[in-house]
């Protein structure tokens, strides 16, 4: 792979130094090529669905290396997804809540809604958002719960069968690109689920581009 521009501020005014080195005449920056290319080729293995294990061992890289690179760039995703939802013009009149089980909870008989991760999602400007909510509040008392439980799963179910929406397109994609992990840390769910986010709403080859352009913008400074 050839460098032909700056990563930093995507100038072509670039000169050669010794040792694989390059430096852009624009923002003065020195990079390593070498660097330049594993770090564009980690991205486009993560964009390809690629887990961190299978590409290091493609690339006969340290699993560390690239599981470092992918925990930075669902950062980064987060952060640019919240961005765009923060900037965009907001209709949101499509919007369903959503509760997420993992496939061992799903087949555990005696599972409660309140145990569930519970998510929002938009449809907005042709894309995807999702926030995630607070647990569902337990009841009091045992009528209560049992009630609102009997609810909430005529709901998801009522919604999830009546049409088929973007949103409902997406809560299916999200829960089959989940499984692939083996148990995902629920205090990092967030950064996962907006992966999922940013890769419903990009084709691949974008995806790529704005990952390559948002994981540079971090070391600009």
């Amino acid at each position: 792979m050839e460098i032909k521009y700056c990563p930093y501020c995507k100038s072509k005014r670039l000169y050669n130094l010794k040792d694989n080195f390059k430096k852009c005449s624009s923002c003065y920056k020195k990079f390593s090529t070498k660097k330049i290319e594993l770090d564009y080729t980690i991205i486009e293995f993560f964009c390809n669905n690629i887990n961190a294990n299978q590409c290091a061992k493609t690339l006969a890289i340290n699993y560390r290396t690239v599981q470092n690179r992918y925990i930075v760039f669902r950062k980064l995703i987060a952060n640019y997804e919240e961005l765009v939802y923060d900037n965009s013009f907001k209709d949101n009149s499509s919007y369903e809540e959503f509760y997420y089980f993992t496939d061992r909870e799903k087949k555990n008989k005696k599972k409660s809604l309140y145990d569930a991760i519970n998510i929002i999602g938009f449809y907005n400007d042709k894309k995807i958002y999702t926030l995630l909510m607070p647990k569902l509040p337990n009841y009091n008392n045992e009528k209560d719960t049992k009630s609102f439980e009997n609810y909430l799963k005529w709901h998801k179910i009522y919604s999830q069968n009546s049409y088929t929406t973007p949103l409902n397109i997406f809560w299916k994609y999200l829960e089959e690109n989940l499984k692939k992990y083996k148990g995902i840390d629920e205090r990092n769910f967030f950064f996962y689920l907006k992966e999922c986010e940013f890769k419903f709403n990009y084709l691949q080859n974008k995806q790529i581009e704005i990952l390559k352009n948002i994981y540079y913008n971090i070391t600009r400074k």
